[in-house]
């Protein structure tokens, strides 16, 4: 076994379920107030990797910058997850999805988060993978739309899909964006295959094909994408059917288990760390089990250990750092 990998190395080790020095970790959290400027963003990225050395940089821009040119308006969640909330929906009525405006993605706010990638880029000059985070077409249009989407669905699912196909186009010209600026892959999260929102076939229909379209016209030898699947009751071997090289879920929460999901999904899984409670409450023997038992689970094989989704922003520096320690130290007496 390689004594010492870096991050590339130990990322395409842990791809191929080839033996690694150390199974590859990551963690990823907002920056409120931080994220309203592309250097802001592009500073708290960097200064995280710095500070920690994380295989794998999960940008980490609002979860709302993709509706913003469409109209949607925002504030910040009381709390400390960070993350924007809607206070007035881009879309009000099913006859607005056709008409939705073909964006740039080098103006307005994508042109912001494009400008934050390459800022990050620059600074981290290709030591670690670093992968932009964008919603999937479904996703955007929840977020544009709120839970009239659902309505729109099924009484009037032409406009939608007009709708979608708008949203898709200006998703692959975002993320071809992005990686021109220097991102290496995508973070693709889909908050709507769940079974408590969607059937499978609605789902199918509305929200995989789109992604599908997405993913595919982005993919290539060069990149590395996770799809991150949010959510309880997940639709996780439709998820596992898609063109991605890593996945992530909510594993401590929702079905399946890291063991469970190894046999369903050939690629790398990612998780293992509950990002609702155990990372910022501790105790801290409860985040070392987590992040071994991920280790045990999976074998060490195609795995890199992380959250389900974002870790709260009052998450002490020693529980961030129980994560990091605990994973090598399982190297060191293997």
């Amino acid at each position: 076994m390689t004594s010492s990998m870096n991050h590339w190395e130990r990322v395409r080790a842990a791809l191929k379920g080839e033996e690694v020095d150390r199974v590859p970790v990551s963690l990823w959290r907002h920056w409120p107030v931080e994220d309203e400027t592309a250097q802001g963003l592009a500073n708290a990225m960097v200064r995280w990797q710095r500070q920690y050395d994380f295989d794998l940089v999960k940008f980490m821009p609002t979860g709302m910058y993709g509706v913003h040119d469409w109209g949607t308006q925002t504030v910040y969640n009381p709390g400390f997850r960070g993350n924007r909330i809607s206070t007035k929906p881009g879309l009000t009525q099913a006859e607005e999805w056709p008409k939705l405006a073909t964006l740039d993605p080098h103006k307005g706010a994508l042109g912001q988060e494009v400008e934050a990638i390459r800022l990050a880029a620059e600074e981290l000059k290709g030591s670690v993978p670093i992968l932009q985070t964008i919603f999937s077409p479904l996703t955007t249009a929840i977020k544009l739309a709120g839970d009239r989407v659902h309505g729109d669905m099924r009484l009037r699912p032409d406009l939608l899909k007009q709708g979608l196909e708008i949203i898709a186009d200006v998703t692959i010209r975002f993320a071809q964006a992005c990686l021109q600026a220097g991102a290496h892959g995508v973070f693709f999260a889909t908050q709507g295959a769940s079974y408590r929102l969607f059937s499978e076939a609605e789902y199918s229909e509305f929200g995989a094909t789109y992604d599908i379209k997405v993913l595919n016209a982005i993919r290539s030898d060069e990149t590395i994408n996770m799809l991150h699947v949010h959510g309880f009751d997940i639709m996780f071997d439709l998820a596992a059917s898609y063109p991605v090289e890593m996945i992530n879920w909510h594993d401590r929460l929702t079905w399946p288990s890291l063991k469970e999901a190894q046999s369903r999904f050939d690629g790398l899984l990612v998780g293992g760390i509950d990002d609702q409670v155990t990372i910022a409450e501790g105790p801290i023997d409860q985040i070392r089990w987590q992040a071994r038992d991920a280790v045990e689970q999976t074998g060490g094989r195609r795995i890199l250990v992380g959250p389900g989704c974002v870790i709260p922003t009052n998450t002490p520096d020693a529980h961030i750092r129980a994560v990091i320690e605990t994973v090598q130290e399982m190297a060191a007496v293997r």
